[in-house]
């Protein structure tokens, strides 16, 4: 089974979105995680809150510290915009970035714009994969 890596610096956001997102949408044929270099204590409650407006339920997930053994697990490793805060926590291997805005401190309606935006990156994802390579 592919495994796709969504990095971000907290873990409390977009990389968040992004797993909840290809876990529904990749329907068992791949499996996607999230981690961060310095992950915070708890997923931003405006981030659960937005998911929970879309049918996703992400309350009970924990920020995680990325770690080598996920690098190497992954089949591909995304980043979620890290690079403007300066310290992208997978520069070592090949990552594609997403250049996404951080919700941290945003307003809900922000945050909703970045959660559709993750969304869409993700469906993008998908496509990309059921048209091409296969998940299993």
């Amino acid at each position: 089974m592919r495994k796709m890596l969504f990095v971000c610096v907290h873990n409390a956001g977009r990389s968040q979105m992004a797993e909840a997102f290809f876990n529904q949408m990749a329907k068992g044929k791949a499996r996607g995680f999230s981690a961060g270099t310095q992950p915070a204590d708890k997923v931003n409650p405006v981030v659960v809150e937005a998911m929970r407006e879309v049918g996703i339920d992400i309350s009970r997930r924990k920020p995680k510290m990325l770690t080598l053994k996920m690098l190497e697990d992954a089949d591909r490793v995304i980043t979620m915009g890290c690079g403007v805060e300066g310290i992208c926590p997978a520069s070592f291997v090949q990552t594609e970035d997403w250049q996404l805005e951080d919700p941290e401190g945003k307003p809900m309606e922000r945050v909703r714009q970045i959660r559709d935006e993750v969304k869409v990156r993700v469906e993008g994802l998908i496509k990309e994969h059921d048209n091409g390579e296969n998940f299993t």
